[in-house]
């Protein structure tokens, strides 16, 4: 009788949905012939301005140093991050001498950057993944960065490309306003960019191009104070695509008399008036300051030696 009303009871109990399958997503297609002229001549201007090899913004020793100037960068300025590096790698330059240090210590180093204390807490288990895994060393590949506490895809592929030469494409806060910006892609993910950018540029130009976009951003390409004429890139790849925001004291040039405040004076506008759109902000180092940096740092350690 009970297997009976088991039966019954199977029969008429609705059946089970099938679980639809998620569609294949589709491929995308080839760039045409117009998006790669146009990415080859966006490539000829960064490389005019920022001729490769583009340095690399954070202050580090080695691969270890350098892994962990980008895990802080997040979120705060490259200049912050090298005000407080150099004395957390004066204490603690390995994987083994972070551990020792503690979460608590390096918290204290690190405190004016941005998320300072989850930072520090990641930071510390990272380094004693590090030691436990890979006796202190950084790893040389994706998945085992990737695997690390406090490491993503993009801090995995900026220590990747600068640290152990791989071709990759690190997309940053830069790299998507420009891409968006300039009709290279129209996505909103930062995958979908990165495959986007990678589809445009051949694999030897990626590691210089993360660089060269990021300084173009900040010193041509911001995302206030932008104004489209004044762009070497926006002015003529944006077109329709791009309106101009910028400052109110860039755009009357009554409220900025003084011509030091931002570049000199153009000559074709009044006292003020701006002839690019760099404008120095705090804790953001240009390429220009970057290159005298290490040209000085080279000197010093020539002239010991």
């Amino acid at each position: 009788a009970a297997a009976a009303a088991a039966a019954a009871a199977a029969a008429a109990a609705p059946p089970a949905r099938k679980k639809r399958r998620k569609p294949a997503e589709a491929t995308p297609p080839e760039p045409g012939p117009e998006l790669l002229a146009k990415a080859e001549r966006i490539r000829v201007i960064l490389n005019e301005l920022y001729p490769p090899p583009a340095p690399v913004p954070l202050d580090h020793i080695d691969n270890f140093t350098l892994l962990v100037a980008v895990v802080l960068s997040a979120q705060t300025t490259d200049g912050k991050v090298n005000q407080v590096t150099k004395e957390l790698f004066r204490r603690a330059p390995t994987a083994e001498r972070m551990v020792s240090l503690g979460a608590d210590a390096i918290l204290e180093i690190i405190r004016p950057v941005g998320l300072a204390p989850g930072k520090s807490r990641r930071l510390a288990d990272m380094c004693a993944q590090l030691v436990e895994r890979h006796g202190g060393e950084v790893p040389s590949t994706f998945e085992e960065l990737e695997a690390l506490s406090g490491v993503g895809h993009k801090t995995a592929s900026v220590v990747m490309s600068q640290a152990f030469g791989y071709p990759a494409f690190p997309v940053d806060t830069h790299i998507h306003r420009l891409a968006n910006r300039w009709g290279l892609s129209d996505s909103a993910k930062v995958e979908t960019v990165e495959a986007d950018l990678k589809r445009v540029w051949a694999s030897q130009y990626w590691n210089d191009l993360h660089l060269q976009i990021i300084y173009f951003g900040r010193e041509h390409c911001p995302s206030k104070g932008h104004d489209v004429a004044l762009c070497p890139v926006c002015s003529w790849a944006g077109e329709g695509r791009v309106k101009s925001n910028p400052f109110k004291s860039y755009a009357d040039p009554n409220a900025n008399p003084n011509p030091s405040a931002h570049g000199s004076p153009s000559a074709k506008g009044a006292p003020g008036t701006p002839d690019s759109n760099y404008k120095k902000r705090k804790g953001i180092i240009s390429y220009a300051e970057r290159k005298a940096e290490l040209a000085r740092i080279k000197g010093e350690q020539e002239e010991e030696s």
